[in-house]
């Protein structure tokens, strides 16, 4: 894989890959962007959450789950000083459906955890990840 961010302004970015999507970056206001983009370390957050989203969706649906709604929100603590690095981070499964399995869930997510999520993998050597699922009938 190969990816590249092109300068545009300020410190506005377009980053791309070999997808052809582009998506754009900038810092806040204070530090001399626009805030008319992602800030990297946002990225990382959306990588994690989509990563394991789409494993635990997929595994879900081999497993014939009625998922009507599906969620992972990412949330990361941030040291205070530079580097900001990610500290801890917590992930919650939001899987929404009709009479959904706790154990399906459970051992979707723990395949995504352990298997199949790279992104999960590389963050899990610098920081803990922690994980909640939620079910909601509906």
């Amino acid at each position: 894989m190969d990816a590249k961010v092109t300068w545009k302004s300020g410190l506005a970015f377009d980053g791309s890959s070999d997808s052809g999507f582009i998506v754009p970056l900038d810092g806040f206001a204070a530090v001399g962007g626009e805030g008319k983009g992602f800030r990297p370390l946002e990225l990382m957050a959306v990588s994690l959450g989509g990563c394991t989203a789409m494993d635990v969706i997929s595994i879900l649906q081999k497993m014939k789950q009625d998922v009507t709604q599906f969620e992972v929100k990412v949330h990361a603590d941030r040291a205070e000083e530079h580097p900001k690095v990610f500290i801890s981070l917590a992930l919650e499964y939001v899987v929404t459906g009709k009479n959904i399995d706790r154990v399906a869930v459970e051992k979707a997510v723990n395949l995504s955890e352990t298997r199949y999520c790279s992104a999960q993998a590389m963050l899990r050597k610098a920081v803990p990840i922690e994980s909640r699922i939620t079910i909601q009938e509906g």
